[in-house]
Order: C-alpha cells, then sequence, then structure tokens
C-alpha cells in the first residue's frame, strides 16, 4: 500500500471579484477555499494519492463547510483540530493584460495563526506516511504556526520521511517581528526537495540568482543552476533543487516551465505559452503537487517527473479556483503534446 502524503498549513475563504471587476466595482464576490498546502493536497488527492491534511479550523459552520470541501475532493481530515476564533480570508481581484491581480489578507487571530505546540500529536499524524510538505507560508503566519511547522519537520525528519517545501516568499505575512531570514533556513536544513524560484532564493535564504532579468518576459533555465548549488551547499540534506519560471508578458499572457538540480545534472522542462489565463491563483501549488506525484510515480526519472509538474501546472492555469481540479489522464496527455482542447466525447 502507498504511504500517504501529509501536508500541514493555513487553508482560508476566498472570497474573489467575478470576472475581471475590481473591488470598487463589485457588489459580489465569489467563495470558495484555498491555501498553498491545502492545494497540494488536492492535487494528490485528484491523482489518486492517499493524502492528509493537517490544519486547525475554527468550530462553526465555515470552518465545518471547509472541512466538508476538503473531503468532496478526497484529502483527509481526520486529524484537523478545532478551536481558536475564525477562519482566514483573503480577498482576490483578477487582473487583465498591464493590470496585474491583486489580493487583500485578512487573517490576523486565525485559527492556524494561533496554533501551539503540543496541539498536533505528529507521532500519530505520521503513522503510514512516507512525505511530508510544508511552504514558507505557514511559518510567516505567526511565531507559533513557525514553532509548530519546525515541530514538524524535525519529527518527520526523525520517522525517516522526505520533507519538502515551496520557500513560497510573501512579503505582506511577515509581520510579527521576525524576517523570512531568521526562522526559514532551520526549516529549510530538515527538507530534502526544495521548491522556489528566484525572489524566493533571494528574500528567503539570501541568495541571488545571476545574469537572470524576470522582467523581461523570458528567463533562462540554467541561469538558476547556481542558486541551486548554493542552496545543496548550505543545506547538506536537500536533494533536489527545483524553480518555477515564469514570464510575464501580462496578466493574461505568461510563460511557463522549469528546472529541476538533482545534485548531478540539471533537467529543464518543455515551455508553454499560456496566452489566456482564467486563474493563476495556485499555480505553484499545483506545480508541487505534481512534483510529488511525479518523484513518487516515475522514481528514478526527475526530467519525467519534471514534466508532469510543469504540465500539470500549466492546465490549472485553466482552472478557476485555487485547486487544481485535472486528473491524471488529462496531464499526460498535455505531456504527450496534445494542446488542441479538442472536445472529448
Amino acid at each position: 500500500m502507498q504511504k500517504k502524503v501529509v501536508t500541514f498549513g493555513e487553508i482560508m475563504l476566498r472570497l474573489a471579484t467575478p470576472g475581471y471587476l475590481r473591488f470598487s466595482q463589485s457588489n459580489e464576490f465569489t467563495a470558495t477555499f484555498g491555501g498553498g498546502e491545502a492545494n497540494v493536497a488536492v492535487s494528490l488527492a485528484n491523482y489518486g494519492v492517499p493524502v492528509d491534511y493537517i490544519t486547525r479550523l475554527p468550530e462553526n459552520d465555515i470552518g465545518r463547510a471547509c472541512m466538508m470541501d476538503l473531503r468532496k475532493h478526497g484529502v483527509g481530515t481526520q486529524n484537523i483540530i478545532w478551536g481558536g476564533e475564525r477562519l482566514g480570508i483573503y480577498f482576490l481581484e483578477t487582473g487583465a493584460v498591464s493590470r496585474g491581480s491583486k489580493v487583500i489578507y485578512d487573517r490576523a487571530h486565525s485559527s492556524v495563526s494561533e496554533i501551539e505546540p503540543g496541539m498536533v500529536n505528529w507521532e500519530k499524524v505520521f503513522e503510514n506516511a512516507g512525505w511530508f510538505h510544508w511552504t514558507g507560508i505557514t511559518p510567516a503566519i505567526s511565531q507559533k504556526a513557525a514553532d509548530v511547522c519546525l515541530q514538524a519537520v524535525r519529527k518527520a525528519n526523525e520517522l525517516g520521511i522526505t520533507v519538502s517545501c515551496d520557500l513560497n516568499f510573501r512579503k505582506n505575512l511577515w509581520k510579527y517581528g521576525k524576517k523570512a531570514g531568521e526562522v526559514m533556513p532551520d526549516l529549510v536544513a530538515g527538507t530534502d526537495i526544495v521548491l522556489g524560484n528566484e525572489e524566493d532564493a533571494e528574500k528567503v535564504l539570501g541568495i541571488h540568482p545571476e545574469g537572470v532579468d524576470v522582467t523581461a518576459g523570458h528567463v533562462e533555465g540554467a541561469a538558476y543552476e547556481s542558486v541551486s548549488r548554493q542552496i545543496m551547499e548550505r543545506f547538506p540534506r536537500c536533494k533536489k533543487v527545483i524553480t518555477t519560471l515564469r514570464g510575464s508578458v501580462n496578466a493574461n499572457h505568461n510563460s511557463w516551465s522549469g528546472v529541476l538540480w538533482n545534485g548531478q545534472q540539471l533537467y529543464e522542462s518543455p515551455a508553454y505559452q499560456i496566452t489566456h489565463i482564467v486563474d493563476r491563483v495556485g499555480g505553484g501549488d499545483s506545480f508541487m503537487g505534481g512534483l510529488i506525484y511525479g518523484l513518487l510515480t516515475y522514481e528514478g526519472d526527475d526530467q519525467k517527473a519534471l514534466n508532469f509538474a510543469v504540465a500539470a501546472s500549466c492546465l490549472k492555469h485553466t482552472v478557476y479556483g485555487d485547486f487544481n481540479e485535472v486528473t491524471v489522464e488529462e496531464v499526460e496527455k498535455l505531456m504527450g503534446g496534445d494542446a488542441s482542447g479538442r472536445v472529448a466525447r
């Protein structure tokens, strides 16, 4: 039986303006749920991987609705803990052409931000687990959330569980008195698989890519090899460093690809031109979900794992909401070169 994947973090109520309306224009919001680690969990559940999501939810109707939504997607919720004041909220205004999307957070005093070490029984959570995933969003929320995340990473290390992270730097979240560079290195030190982009590496770890202009609409994958080498030198436990490469032509047209460095070889994925973006929120999380699936399924084939992750996240840009509602068959079809979008009858 395949061992389960465990993810830990905050899930929020997402309130988005319809279509491309600005906040000042909208009289209503579309309500869904989403959050980095929950998005990864849903992707894995869609691919048939047993997955357990750990968070703290308020014991009210909104918290229960959130749990039911996760269950609907096949995510294990039995180890969610209950308590706290509220579910965090984020408001989304979707940009178009030269106007970028905008996110406003309303997550102060959320249930997860006030989680404390000892609330989660990680020994129990990690029973029959083979993989643990966290992101840089969780330790950015509060010192308590950072402490619990570190507790989880160390327990996973103790039990021989593979640990992955998405560095996910969010400048608007680090507000409790600590900088990312003060908190993240201890967590990354216990991590086997690291995902990030050029901003994450610089802002979180102080590692700067050389010779890369990310505003030019095209990014050169090979330029990130030096960043990957630096991460592995600083964090010897790390076995693979993966970088997502997004070139923003405008809010509706991005190029999308990725590179993977395994300490010996740099793998580059095919590049996709995504010209009519439906929803790019959760794009990185869908990449991570695809990557974990690929590394578990195509064991030993880093190129195929990377290609799966990039194709999966390419498809996510066509799906509304945080969750990547696609199947393995759809991803493999795109990997095989069929991007026609023809009707399946």
